[in-house]
């Protein structure tokens, strides 16, 4: 259930109003929304491809640093050398696509098979739908989900 508070922490955590969600798809410890599945379409009815959107600010940065160490790229490599990898990722992408039937798209919102656009999307996807031990695999390396709320000044 998403409340008003839901809402204006939602609004808090990523410095502007949010899509309404769907519904808050995982809580921290403290309650609060560390992921949120949106509705295909945004109020205007702009599509919204990415079903799962991370909203925690302090995992948000720690996947950001997994990004700028060029986690993308590496996270690509990797699924053209490893089958069982890519398995996961392609059953991963398919239950993404049939979430968002509309668009056809993988996780993030990418069009080619094994592309990989944005490391957000696949932790937020693990913690929504899992299993998906590629998303959890990169939520470890960031840390996991903090066991104290980020906007309340600590990042654990």
């Amino acid at each position: 259930m998403i409340d008003a508070s839901d809402l204006a922490f939602l609004e808090q955590q990523l410095g502007r109003p949010p899509y309404p969600p769907a519904r808050i798809a995982c809580r921290c410890s403290a309650g609060r929304p560390v992921v949120v599945e949106q509705p295909a379409t945004t109020p205007t009815g702009e599509p919204f491809p990415t079903a799962f959107w991370l909203c925690c600010p302090g995992l948000i940065r720690r996947v950001s640093d997994l990004e700028s160490a060029g986690g993308v790229r590496a996270l690509e490599e990797r699924l053209a050398e490893d089958p069982a990898l890519a398995a996961d990722f392609d059953e991963a992408r398919e239950r993404h696509r049939r979430l968002r039937p509309e668009y056809g798209l993988g996780i993030g919102g990418v069009r080619a098979p094994r592309a990989v656009k944005c490391l957000h999307a696949h932790v937020a996807f693990a913690l929504a739908a899992p299993p998906y031990a590629i998303g959890e695999a990169l939520l470890v390396e960031a840390g996991g989900v903090p066991t104290t709320c980020c906007m309340d000044g600590e990042d654990a």
